[in-house]
């Protein structure tokens, strides 16, 4: 009988433990996120900061949700016009050496030498070059990318505008937002557009 006793006071207790338990703020959650990193080489603490688009994002997902339409379609808009084209108005460098940044996904990381050069890792989530055997397909295949699209000025800009902030065409989207985020160079970016849209590039053959 004591130890039913016993049994049923925790029972009681735990169930108080639950009545009084508040969840922390999604303020003190990063916080708390923040305090577990340290600084060290080119991976910085403001990688955690949120952007205006990755906190709606966030939001909408733990709430189960879609971000409403009016508010995803003001927010791309909002998004394409911050996107800078080529000063120069050329789109396109050497498809070979977008080959190397495609395959490369070194970069940001606490153990690379800050002021290197970063790669883009296209193939952690694409299927590009049909030479390439080892690909992952998180996002679309872009095998035959220039010539299924054309080469013509709306794909080039769409192209470039999707591989510097890609939230301008897709609020949500996972993929990383190479210009606007410093990840790669003008001159890099011009070369992963040479692989997707040089006719000459294997890509495209």
């Amino acid at each position: 009988m004591k130890n039913k006793a016993i049994l049923g006071f925790a029972g009681l207790a735990v169930l108080a433990g639950c009545a009084t338990y508040v969840a922390p703020t999604k303020e003190e959650s990063m916080q708390a996120v923040k305090s577990s990193f340290k600084e060290r080489g080119p991976a910085k603490l403001d990688r955690l900061n949120q952007t205006e688009i990755q906190a709606v994002c966030s939001d909408a997902q733990m709430m189960g949700k879609e971000v409403p339409k009016a508010e995803r379609e003001a927010l791309e808009k909002k998004t394409l016009a911050t996107i800078k084209y080529p000063a120069d108005g050329k789109y396109l460098g050497d498809f070979k050496s977008g080959e190397k940044i495609a395959q490369t996904g070194r970069g940001l990381q606490w153990s690379d030498k800050e002021g290197s050069e970063n790669g883009g890792n296209c193939y952690a989530c694409h299927q590009i070059s049909p030479q390439e055997i080892s690909f992952g397909n998180i996002g679309p295949s872009l095998k035959g990318y220039g010539k299924l699209r054309g080469y013509n000025e709306a794909t080039l800009k769409y192209t470039w505008g999707k591989i510097w902030n890609t939230h301008a065409y897709n609020l949500c989207s996972q993929m990383p937002r190479y210009g606007d985020a410093g990840i790669l160079t003008e001159a890099q970016i011009k070369d992963v557009m040479a692989l997707l849209l040089d006719p000459n590039s294997p890509v495209n053959k």
